[in-house]
């Protein structure tokens, strides 16, 4: 027997609009110009270029610091979404109605400098230049397709990770091929012989040895040592158990120096000499400028498009409706191009939102790291998270994420990601909050420093930054010595 029951749910749904604001949002400075450029070419009623019919709305760089605007005014734009779903509208009211998004465009004194491409010149993929010296090096025939089959397989840092068994089964399977190991290792012998040097390894062993085999020439006491080391005392060599080696070889400290000088010199990745990928460059979306100790933020204008209503469109909609009533056909063309206009609309709106968005949360972060912004220096840093930023502005904590986990700033003194002003706080002994950034610049500063003879070990750099004021303990230490990407002691150790 079925059972009625009545239930009360609180959700929680973006509309359209919202979610359109959203991802323009988190998107960087080329991505979001693909975006708009892709919104151009599909959506006919949205152009570029200032409406004459509206002043441009500047976003100036010399507004109060602490005065920004309440977030339901961002919001305002987006209460409205039953644009599609009434049949019955004033083409007239549409068109005169609120249009403050209707066109957009940012002026600034620093907007119209040319902005210029950085040419990327044209390289060769990694995988094309395997596949050129394999062709090269094999005739046509099976051994030239199972030598094809095992390039492909060669991951992007030059490493042959599939076992050759697998390799057997897929040249049977996929490629109606029967061969055998032997036969697949006589191919990948020949194979790692290719350029770079150590091409085709199954490990890093193997890797070193090949680069090291391509470097003896005969009679170098160094290489020899070096290969002897990683032939036969690689987990040692790894964990910088230099006694061991040094007794097990019975050599001397001056041929052991001379040996890691021969190994230090290889590379662990050799496919990464080849890069199969453009070169990427970073465009700052602010840059922040020190006139006189006034700070100045700048949205790069590329930012900024000018968008528009399309005059046709509006004029074709304005035109149609007196006869929309009596034609079914013409009444669901005029439906069309209201939506069309609707949709730009709603695009124009989401970026004039997404730069008022972008200029607040990075004038509150200049305001709250000034300090940095005028001398540079990392110590200078303040304690800082999302939250604060976040209550600041008046926005939700995802809105302040978003922007922080894909934009960059450019200063005077480089080009540093949002996301690098906020960190965590510790108190010192004095009782004052102080960004763990400066614990990681003493840190940073002390093991660069140090002997590495006798690196410093967790505990020793634990009772340094006590000295200094910082109470942290030993797995603190740890935590930000691996954030900084620094190994253990054992592993900084040198001779």
């Amino acid at each position: 027997m079925l059972k009625q029951t009545l239930s009360q749910k609180l959700l929680q749904k973006l509309s359209p609009q919202q979610i359109q604001f959203i991802k323009l949002l988190q998107m960087t400075t080329a991505d979001f110009e693909e975006r708009v450029d892709q919104e151009l070419l599909d959506n006919p009623a949205l152009e570029k270029g200032e409406d004459e019919n509206e002043s441009p709305l500047p976003i100036t760089s010399d507004s109060k610091r602490d005065e920004f605007s309440n977030e339901d005014s961002l919001n305002d734009d987006f209460n409205s979404t039953d644009s599609y779903e009434s049949d019955e509208f004033s083409v007239t009211e549409f068109l005169t109605g609120d249009d403050q998004g209707a066109s957009f465009r940012m002026t600034d004194d620093y907007g119209d400098e040319e902005q210029k491409e950085i040419p990327i010149a044209y390289q060769q993929s990694f995988y094309d230049f395997l596949v050129e010296q394999t062709q090269s090096n094999f005739e046509e025939g099976a051994d030239l397709q199972i030598a094809l089959h095992i390039v492909g397989n060669i991951e992007e840092d030059g490493y042959l990770r599939r076992e050759l068994v697998a390799i057997v089964n897929d040249l049977a399977f996929t490629e109606n091929i029967s061969t055998t190991e032997d036969q697949l290792q006589r191919i990948l012998t020949k194979i790692q012989n290719f350029d770079p040097p150590g091409i085709g390894a199954r490990d890093l062993q193997e890797c070193l040895l090949l680069q090291l085999y391509k470097k003896d020439y005969g009679g170098n006491r160094a290489l020899d040592l070096a290969e002897k080391i990683i032939a036969e005392h690689m987990e040692a060599f790894v964990k910088k158990h230099y006694d061991k080696i040094k007794h097990a070889l019975k050599i001397d400290d001056d041929e052991l120096k001379l040996a890691l000088v021969e190994i230090t010199k290889l590379n662990p990745k050799p496919g990464q000499s080849q890069s199969n990928s453009k070169s990427q460059y970073i465009i700052p979306d602010f840059t922040v400028i020190n006139d006189e100790g006034q700070l100045n933020v700048i949205l790069n204008s590329r930012n900024a498009p000018e968008l528009k209503l399309s005059h046709s469109y509006s004029e074709t909609l304005q035109a149609y409706e007196k006869d929309a009533g009596k034609d079914k056909n013409l009444k669901d063309t005029v439906q069309y191009i209201k939506q069309k206009l609707d949709g730009a609309k709603w695009f124009i709106d989401s970026v004039k939102q997404r730069q008022q968005t972008l200029q607040m949360t990075m004038r509150a972060i200049v305001a709250a790291q000034k300090e940095f912004f005028l001398d540079g220096d990392e110590t200078s840093l303040r304690p800082m998270i999302l939250k604060d930023i976040a209550d600041k502005i008046g926005m939700d904590i995802s809105t302040i994420s978003r922007v922080a986990n894909s934009k960059y700033v450019q200063t005077d003194f480089g080009i540093y990601p949002l996301k690098y002003f906020f960190s965590e706080g510790i108190t010192n002994d004095s009782g004052e909050e102080v960004s763990n950034k400066e614990v990681k610049k003493i840190l940073s500063d002390a093991i660069g420093n140090e002997s590495k003879k006798k690196p410093l070990t967790d505990e020793a750099l634990m009772e340094l930054l006590k000295e200094k004021g910082y109470l942290i303990a030993r797995r603190t230490v740890a935590k930000y010595r691996e954030q900084l990407n620094i190994p253990v002691a054992r592993l900084r150790k040198e001779l």
